[in-house]
């Protein structure tokens, strides 16, 4: 059952590692688009330069659980390298309860209000010519947090039959 939701969860991190590439190759699309309007064209838009940031924003933020799921996070590895994988897994099983979730949990409930308090606003670009519904992107903020969370489970699941196989090993080798 652990193994069933945690490919389930993966998959779903790899759903948002594989929007993370296409809005990459948007991103650049819309660089080449803007950077051939001003030099060729002579033609500055703002909203595309908005558009810009909105899709680096996206693309990092929903990379996040996907880095998380394939281990491309960042850790002290000098310390957790060297540990067996058993303790790898108890390293892992603590600091997602402790610090990951948590942390998540609280930065996406705070961050439903932030982009709740930008709609409801109809907050907009400062700038003229600038883009509208300004919530989208703050919404991805929350999500992205909740998303990371759900992964951070899958890295605690994933941590715990880790944990319970080496451990069944161990008993089988006397070892416990």
């Amino acid at each position: 059952m652990l193994v069933k939701a945690e490919k389930a969860i993966n998959r779903f991190s790899d759903f948002l590692g594989t929007l993370s590439a296409v809005l990459f190759l948007l991103m650049l699309l819309n660089v080449f688009i803007d950077v051939v309007m001003r030099y060729v064209l002579n033609d500055v838009s703002i909203a595309m330069q908005e558009l810009e940031w909105h899709f680096f924003a996206a693309m990092f933020m929903l990379g996040v659980p996907y880095t998380l799921r394939t281990g491309g996070h960042v850790r002290v590895d000098l310390v957790y390298e060297r540990l067996s994988a058993h303790k790898q897994s108890v390293v892992d099983i603590a600091g997602g309860l402790i610090l990951l979730l948590p942390f998540c949990l609280l930065v996406g409930w705070y961050g439903i209000d932030f982009a709740h308090e930008a709609w409801s606003l109809g907050e907009t670009s400062g700038d003229p010519g600038g883009l509208s519904n300004r919530w989208i992107i703050k919404a991805v903020i929350p999500f992205t947090f909740f998303a990371t969370a759900v992964s951070g489970v899958a890295l605690i699941l994933s941590s715990i039959i880790t944990y319970k196989a080496n451990q069944v090993h161990h008993t089988d080798r006397g070892l416990l």
